[in-house]
Protein backbone atom coordinates (compact mmCIF):
# COMPACT_ATOMS: atom_id res chain seq x y z
CA UNK A 1 0.00 0.00 0.00
CA UNK A 2 1.58 3.01 -0.88
CA UNK A 3 2.10 6.02 1.19
CA UNK A 4 -0.60 8.50 0.83
CA UNK A 5 -3.45 5.71 0.97
CA UNK A 6 -1.81 4.79 4.53
CA UNK A 7 -1.97 8.10 5.78
CA UNK A 8 -5.58 8.02 4.29
CA UNK A 9 -6.94 5.01 5.81
CA UNK A 10 -5.59 5.63 9.53
CA UNK A 11 -7.31 6.30 12.92
CA UNK A 12 -8.45 9.84 12.27
CA UNK A 13 -9.08 9.84 8.99
CA UNK A 14 -11.99 6.90 9.85
CA UNK A 15 -13.37 8.60 12.70
CA UNK A 16 -13.62 12.12 11.24
CA UNK A 17 -15.25 10.17 8.04
CA UNK A 18 -17.44 8.03 10.41
CA UNK A 19 -18.31 11.35 12.21
CA UNK A 20 -19.55 13.75 9.22
CA UNK A 21 -21.72 10.43 7.68
CA UNK A 22 -23.55 10.54 11.02
CA UNK A 23 -24.22 14.11 11.28
CA UNK A 24 -25.20 13.95 7.71
CA UNK A 25 -27.67 11.48 7.58
CA UNK A 26 -29.29 12.27 11.28
CA UNK A 27 -29.53 16.16 10.23
CA UNK A 28 -31.39 14.66 6.31
CA UNK A 29 -33.22 12.18 8.12
CA UNK A 30 -34.33 13.88 10.78
CA UNK A 31 -35.38 16.82 8.50
CA UNK A 32 -36.76 14.47 6.40
CA UNK A 33 -40.33 16.69 5.41
CA UNK A 34 -37.59 19.23 4.06
CA UNK A 35 -34.74 17.22 2.82
CA UNK A 36 -36.48 14.52 0.17
CA UNK A 37 -38.33 15.42 -2.97
CA UNK A 38 -38.40 18.03 -6.52
CA UNK A 39 -38.48 20.93 -3.62
CA UNK A 40 -36.15 20.35 -1.08
CA UNK A 41 -33.62 22.22 1.50
CA UNK A 42 -31.08 19.49 2.63
CA UNK A 43 -29.56 21.55 5.62
CA UNK A 44 -27.21 19.07 5.83
CA UNK A 45 -25.86 19.63 2.51
CA UNK A 46 -24.07 22.62 4.35
CA UNK A 47 -21.56 19.90 5.63
CA UNK A 48 -20.68 18.82 1.84
CA UNK A 49 -17.92 22.46 1.91
CA UNK A 50 -16.04 20.47 4.50
CA UNK A 51 -14.27 18.53 2.30
CA UNK A 52 -12.68 22.57 1.02
CA UNK A 53 -11.22 21.94 4.89
CA UNK A 54 -10.47 18.30 5.58
CA UNK A 55 -10.39 15.56 2.72
CA UNK A 56 -11.00 13.25 5.13
CA UNK A 57 -14.85 14.28 5.08
CA UNK A 58 -15.05 12.95 1.22
CA UNK A 59 -15.98 9.78 2.69
CA UNK A 60 -17.68 10.45 5.33
CA UNK A 61 -20.22 12.91 2.91
CA UNK A 62 -20.90 9.93 0.46
CA UNK A 63 -21.68 7.28 3.12
CA UNK A 64 -24.14 9.60 4.92
CA UNK A 65 -25.82 10.56 1.59
CA UNK A 66 -26.01 7.12 0.49
CA UNK A 67 -27.61 5.66 4.21
CA UNK A 68 -29.89 8.95 3.90
CA UNK A 69 -30.80 8.08 -0.04
CA UNK A 70 -32.01 4.70 1.32
CA UNK A 71 -34.61 6.31 3.62
CA UNK A 72 -35.82 8.67 0.97
CA UNK A 73 -38.12 6.80 -0.71
CA UNK A 74 -36.97 7.63 -4.51
CA UNK A 75 -35.04 4.22 -4.39
CA UNK A 76 -32.71 2.49 -6.02
CA UNK A 77 -31.78 5.53 -8.51
CA UNK A 78 -31.84 8.27 -5.72
CA UNK A 79 -29.20 6.09 -3.67
CA UNK A 80 -26.94 5.57 -6.87
CA UNK A 81 -27.31 9.07 -8.43
CA UNK A 82 -27.21 11.23 -5.47
CA UNK A 83 -24.49 9.79 -3.72
CA UNK A 84 -22.44 9.87 -6.78
CA UNK A 85 -23.58 13.69 -7.33
CA UNK A 86 -22.15 13.97 -3.96
CA UNK A 87 -19.26 12.38 -3.76
CA UNK A 88 -17.93 14.42 -7.15
CA UNK A 89 -19.12 17.59 -5.40
CA UNK A 90 -17.38 16.83 -2.81
CA UNK A 91 -13.86 15.81 -4.58
CA UNK A 92 -14.37 19.12 -6.61
CA UNK A 93 -15.23 21.09 -3.56
CA UNK A 94 -11.49 19.97 -1.77
CA UNK A 95 -9.82 21.81 -4.57
CA UNK A 96 -11.51 25.02 -4.76
CA UNK A 97 -9.66 28.00 -3.58
CA UNK A 98 -11.91 29.72 -1.15
CA UNK A 99 -15.05 29.08 0.73
CA UNK A 100 -17.06 30.95 -1.59
CA UNK A 101 -15.70 28.99 -4.35
CA UNK A 102 -16.30 25.94 -2.62
CA UNK A 103 -20.20 26.15 -2.08
CA UNK A 104 -20.26 25.75 -6.23
CA UNK A 105 -19.82 22.12 -6.90
CA UNK A 106 -22.51 20.85 -4.73
CA UNK A 107 -24.77 23.51 -5.97
CA UNK A 108 -24.23 22.71 -9.37
CA UNK A 109 -23.58 19.10 -9.55
CA UNK A 110 -27.09 18.06 -7.42
CA UNK A 111 -28.51 21.00 -9.56
CA UNK A 112 -28.07 18.94 -12.96
CA UNK A 113 -27.84 15.27 -11.11
CA UNK A 114 -30.56 15.38 -8.85
CA UNK A 115 -32.72 17.84 -10.86
CA UNK A 116 -32.28 15.18 -13.83
CA UNK A 117 -33.31 11.99 -12.42
CA UNK A 118 -35.64 13.97 -10.14
CA UNK A 119 -37.60 15.27 -12.68
CA UNK A 120 -38.12 11.55 -14.17
CA UNK A 121 -39.47 10.39 -10.99
CA UNK A 122 -41.51 13.38 -10.10
CA UNK A 123 -42.31 13.50 -13.76
CA UNK A 124 -42.21 17.37 -13.98
CA UNK A 125 -39.75 19.25 -16.22
CA UNK A 126 -36.06 19.05 -15.93
CA UNK A 127 -35.70 23.37 -15.70
CA UNK A 128 -38.07 23.29 -12.99
CA UNK A 129 -36.70 20.56 -10.71
CA UNK A 130 -32.87 21.46 -11.33
CA UNK A 131 -34.12 25.14 -10.57
CA UNK A 132 -35.37 24.01 -7.03
CA UNK A 133 -32.55 21.57 -6.04
CA UNK A 134 -30.49 24.28 -7.06
CA UNK A 135 -32.23 26.86 -4.61
CA UNK A 136 -31.80 24.34 -2.14
CA UNK A 137 -28.70 24.25 -2.39
CA UNK A 138 -27.82 27.44 -2.69
CA UNK A 139 -29.77 27.89 0.35
CA UNK A 140 -27.82 25.41 2.16
CA UNK A 141 -24.48 25.62 1.07
CA UNK A 142 -24.48 29.60 0.85
CA UNK A 143 -26.55 30.57 3.64
CA UNK A 144 -25.31 27.65 5.86
CA UNK A 145 -22.21 26.33 4.43
CA UNK A 146 -20.00 28.49 4.09
CA UNK A 147 -20.46 30.74 7.32
CA UNK A 148 -20.28 27.24 8.47
CA UNK A 149 -16.45 26.71 7.18
CA UNK A 150 -15.37 30.46 7.78
CA UNK A 151 -16.17 29.37 11.53
CA UNK A 152 -13.97 26.27 11.62
CA UNK A 153 -11.65 27.84 9.18
CA UNK A 154 -10.96 30.47 12.06
CA UNK A 155 -11.11 28.40 15.48
CA UNK A 156 -10.44 24.85 14.92
CA UNK A 157 -7.67 25.35 12.24
CA UNK A 158 -6.24 28.18 14.65
CA UNK A 159 -5.68 26.19 17.18
CA UNK A 160 -4.99 23.40 15.16
CA UNK A 161 -1.49 25.76 13.85
CA UNK A 162 -3.14 25.20 10.30
CA UNK A 163 -3.49 28.89 9.91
Amino acid sequence: MNRKVKQFFNVKTIVISSLIAAIYATLTILLAPISYGPIQVRVSEALTLLPYLWVEAIPGLFIGCLISNFVGGFGLIDVVFGSIATLAAAVVTSRMPNPYMAAVPPVVFNSLIVGGYLSVLAKMPFPYTALYVGLGEIIACGFLGIPLVIFLERKVLKREGKD
